[in-house]
Formats: C-alpha cells, structure tokens, sequence
C-alpha cells in the first residue's frame, strides 16, 4: 500500500523569517488515497502574541496556547518526525506550510524535509481547473465535501477535508471503487491460501453398488492391466 501524509498548518502570520510561528500542527495518514484513521495534532505555544487577523482565521489566541509545548519539545518535533517517517508529504500551497516546518526543524538544527517529498493539491488544481478557484473551500464546494463541521480553520479539519479533496483530485468515485475491488481480491486470494482443507468428517456414501464395483475392478484387472492389450498397440 501507498502510505502518504496529509499535512495542514495555523500560524500567526506569513513569515517565519519576520518572527511568526506555527501555532497547530496535523497530519493525518492515507493509504491508498484513503485515510487510515491514525492521525498527529498538535497545538503550539509560539511564545509570542497572536495579531489580531491571524485569530480571526483559525480561531487560536495566545491565552489558550499560552502554556502548550513548544515545538522545540521532543514530543512535539521527535514524535512529528516519526509520525510522518520518509513518506510523501500533501498539503494545499505546500510551500507555505514547508516553509514553517523547515523553519523550525533547522532552527532545532535538523534537517530539513525535502521540497521533492512536497505534494502540492493546490498546483495539482491549477492544472486540473485552469482559471478557476482552487482554495481548499472552493474545492470542497466543488467536488460536495461538506464543510458543515467547519467554522474556522483549523489544521486538523483542514488536513481531513484536503484529504477528500486529494482522493477527487486523483479520481475520485471510480479511483475508489477500483481500490474497494483490488483489496476485495487481495482479501479473497488471501483467503484462499489460508484455507486449509482435510478429510471429510463423514465421508460421501457410495452411488454404485456393490456389484458395479466388483465388475469395474475385474475390468480394470483382466483388460486395463493385460498385457495383451498393450502388446497389441505396441506399448
């Protein structure tokens, strides 16, 4: 199976490089296009304040991340990095959220993940819709992913619906029921090589007599085996 993450961001700002940090963090696991159920979320005390259209976005203020683990903490960045192993990475305008994540990574003094990991949904749109909009809600709009359990951003939403939006983007409907019929067989195949057969616990009655099977012996004894007959066709 192909195991890929799907990843979203909040920050407070555009640039990290100007002092804005990430606030929440999510990925979320897929195989196959489709989600596994196993997840990462996280909030983050960016140790700093929230400006006032950052929160409007995603909803977060600094009082209710004030008090969070950092990213600098292990279980933030240690338990990220082996959530989210050497799989593919997907997000919508991946290099808004690459951005973040490398930022911090390389100011723990590790390393970056590289740009060729990056799947962008937002580059895939542009060119599966040229000239239309291709946020994330205009895509849910589009393909019927209801946005009824959202009311702000927020990364672990966001990465659920992209998710939705990433399996469209690939094919969709008929993308899935090839996948449901493929791990049907899969499981069937499977199936069989476990099944193990052996003697029947109470075997079938004969359907001959016992007469008939007394003349089928003598024939198989007298003409099958005789020599005669085999001398006969030159054997």
């Amino acid at each position: 199976m192909a195991r890929e993450i799907v990843l979203d961001t909040e920050t407070t700002g555009f640039e990290p490089q100007m002092g804005h940090k990430l606030v929440e963090l999510a990925c979320l696991e897929i195989e196959d296009y489709l989600p596994t159920g196993r997840s990462f979320h996280v909030y983050i005390d960016p140790e700093r304040d929230m400006p006032p259209e950052a929160e409007k976005v995603h909803g977060l203020s600094a009082t209710f991340l004030r008090g969070k683990p950092k990213f600098r903490d292990k279980e933030i960045h240690q338990d990220f990095l082996e959530f989210v192993g050497d799989s593919p990475i997907i997000a919508h305008n991946a290099t808004f959220d690459r951005t973040f994540v490398n930022f911090e990574l390389q100011g723990l003094g590790l390393a970056p993940l590289p740009e060729e990991r990056w799947i962008d949904t937002l580059a895939i749109a542009r060119k599966k819709f040229p000239g239309m909009h291709n946020s994330l809600d205009a895509l849910c709009k589009r393909f019927k992913i209801s946005l009824s359990d959202r009311e702000k951003h927020g990364a672990l939403i966001d990465a659920r619906l992209l998710a939705g939006v990433y399996l469209e983007l690939k094919g969709g409907r008929a993308l899935t029921l090839e996948l449901t019929n493929h791990a049907m067989v899969a499981q069937a195949v499977a199936n069989a090589k476990s099944a193990s057969y052996g003697a029947r616990p109470r075997p079938l009655p004969f359907r001959s007599t016992e007469a008939e099977r007394e003349l089928h012996a003598s024939f198989i004894r007298d003409v099958v085996k005789n020599e005669e007959l085999w001398n006969k066709h030159g054997l």
